[in-house]
Formats: structure tokens, C-alpha cells, sequence
């Protein structure tokens, strides 16, 4: 298995790390618990020793699901969770970033997956109400008393990262980024990059767009968040199945699949990231990990970009609601 390092804390991971959230939460119903505590052992001899959850999902359940099936293997991974998403009485999704609220989710995460110390914690959504300044003051207060190795940020912009990099060096950003999301590409990397921090894409395969297993006229449950994702509903979503034929054309040449070609081409964007397809299946894992084999040429790469600049993606990656939740 191919390794990248992610920033500050230095953590060695897998290259392709296995995003849990749609076991539990996001994707239709939970999956049987057995299935998937299998599915994450499998990954595991699989040569993956990254896995990501969060305390929202669920809520709670991911993490009790990866705390039983890591059990005995703890000491070989590096695992990843998050704080700072409520979610309230009716399902609706609060912010607090309060740092006594974030300490009481650390030791609840803590128990949860029955570990004494998490190797990366996030800070789920940046919360506007706290200065990011006081987060990252309490994130490396954890560090030093041993509870996390290294803190991230997702969905947080440069001026956000630039101030929470200043008060506790930071290990990886978590943002969404793929062929079919590149706004990370024009601020985001270059300061990745520069200031030595890891990025943890999710959704690299545009939640699941970018295989092709999602035709023109697909139609989402209100249990699957893609209902309310605009760039995959109507004449969005049919506008878009151009970038899926150009990369179904890439995959014929390169005699891989879709999914292996979208992420071998995340991939190819740094060696500091390190992204987290999320599957429940056992087939789509190996594919997943076929990526690994997939090279690209300076002059393929090329290519790919001129072919991705000719054709815009049509819709909203969120409603504005959850639009809002992006940070600067």
C-alpha cells in the first residue's frame, strides 16, 4: 500500500483511506452493523489503516461501529473523527464550537471508539459564532495532554486555515475536491502545500457521480442527502452526465474504471493528500483500491485539465442553506 504524510502531527497513512459516514448516516438506511465491521476489517487487510467518522453520523453510531471493529487493530491505524455538528431533537444540525462543548464531544468520541488517544480530530464545520482562534487554542490543548496527535479543519477557507494555523499548527484539512468539485485548486492547495498541512478530500468521486453508476434521471430518497444536492437533480444532473462520459472515455484508454481513474487523478494532485472514498461494498473497495495502479503522465494530466475546463459543472455543490456553513 502506497503512504502519504499528513502535516503538523506527521501521521502515515494509507493513500486511499476509507470514509465510514455512509455505513451509518447520509446514504439510505444504516447498513447491518456485522456487514460493515466486516467490510472495515476487509479494507484493513486490504492495506488501508486510514478510516473517518465523525461524532454526527449517526448520530453516534459510526463511531460506536468503528470503535468495535478497530478493536485490536487500533494500534495500526490512524483514526479520524470530528466535532462541532449537533444534531438536535427534530434532525436539524446545529453548530457549537464552544470549546467546553468540544471537550465534552472529545471524551464522548474518546469512549465511543474505545481509544485512549484520536490521531486526528476535526472540527466538523466552522462555527461563526467562535472565533476559530479559541478552537485551535483547545485543540492543542488536547495534544498536549495526549488525548489526539494532530487537529484539522473541513470546509474552512485560507483566511480561516491562516488563523488557526497560527495558534496551533494544524495536521489536514478536510474539503470536498474532485473532478467534479476543483475550487480547492485556485487557494486551497497552494496553502496546503506551503504550510505543510494534509488534505483529506471527501467525496472524490463526486458522492458517487463520477463512477457512472448514476444515470440521467435518477431520482434520490429524502433518507440520501444527494436529494438536495442541485448538480445532481434535473437538468443539472443531466447536463453533467458530459463530464461522466469524458471520464467513462478516460477509463477506456486506460483499461480501469471510472472510480479508479477519479481517484488516481485526486491522487496525482499532491502527495499530501490523501482522500476518503466512502463504500459499502466489498467490490467497490477493491476497485476503489485499483486506483493505486492508475498513472497519469504530465501530458495526460494536461489533457484531463483542458478537458475538465471545457466543461463547467452545472448547479450548486449545496443548497445555500448548507452553503453557508463554508467558511472563508
Amino acid at each position: 500500500m502506497q503512504t502519504r504524510t499528513l502535516g503538523a502531527a506527521a501521521l502515515k497513512v494509507s493513500a486511499l483511506g476509507l470514509g465510514c459516514m455512509g455505513m451509518s448516516h447520509g446514504y439510505g438506511p444504516a447498513k447491518p452493523k456485522e456487514v460493515m465491521k466486516n467490510l472495515i476489517h476487509e479494507a484493513f487487510d486490504l492495506g488501508v489503516t486510514f478510516f473517518d467518522t465523525a461524532e454526527c453520523y449517526g448520530p453516534f453510531e459510526n463511531e460506536h461501529l468503528l470503535g468495535e471493529a478497530l478493536e485490536g487493530i487500533r494500534d495500526k491505524v490512524v483514526l479520524a473523527t470530528k466535532c462541532g455538528i449537533h444534531i438536535d431533537e427534530s434532525g436539524r444540525q446545529l453548530l457549537d464550537a464552544r470549546p467546553e462543548t468540544i471537550r465534552k464531544s472529545l471524551e464522548g468520541s474518546l469512549k465511543r471508539l474505545r481509544t485512549d488517544v484520536i490521531d486526528l480530530y476535526y472540527l466538523h464545520r466552522v462555527d461563526p459564532k467562535v472565533p476559530v482562534e479559541e478552537v485551535a487554542q483547545v485543540m492543542g490543548e488536547f495534544i498536549r495532554e495526549g488525548k489526539i496527535r494532530g487537529w484539522g479543519l473541513s470546509e474552512a477557507g485560507p483566511k480561516t486555515i491562516a488563523r488557526a494555523q497560527a495558534v496551533t499548527k494544524l495536521t489536514a484539512l478536510q474539503s470536498e475536491y474532485s473532478m467534479m468539485f476543483r475550487d480547492p485548486e485556485a487557494r486551497i492547495l497552494p496553502l496546503l502545500k506551503a504550510e505543510n498541512i494534509g488534505f483529506v478530500p471527501f467525496s472524490p468521486l463526486g458522492k458517487g457521480f463520477l463512477t457512472g453508476a448514476i444515470t440521467a434521471n435518477a431520482k434520490f430518497g429524502s433518507d440520501d442527502f444527494r436529494h438536495v444536492i442541485p448538480r445532481l437533480q434535473g437538468e443539472n444532473l443531466q447536463a453533467n452526465m458530459r463530464l461522466v462520459a469524458a471520464v467513462q472515455e478516460l477509463a477506456r484508454a486506460k483499461n480501469a474504471t471510472p472510480a479508479q481513474i477519479a481517484l488516481a487523478w485526486v491522487l496525482a494532485q499532491g502527495d499530501f493528500i490523501a482522500p476518503i472514498p466512502g463504500t459499502t461494498r466489498l467490490d467497490r473497495l477493491k476497485e476503489n483500491l485499483g486506483a493505486l495502479r492508475v498513472e497519469f503522465s504530465a501530458d495526460e494530466l494536461a489533457h484531463i485539465r483542458e478537458l475538465l475546463d471545457a466543461m463547467p459543472v452545472e448547479g450548486d455543490r449545496y443548497p445555500a442553506e448548507l452553503a453557508k456553513r463554508v467558511a472563508e
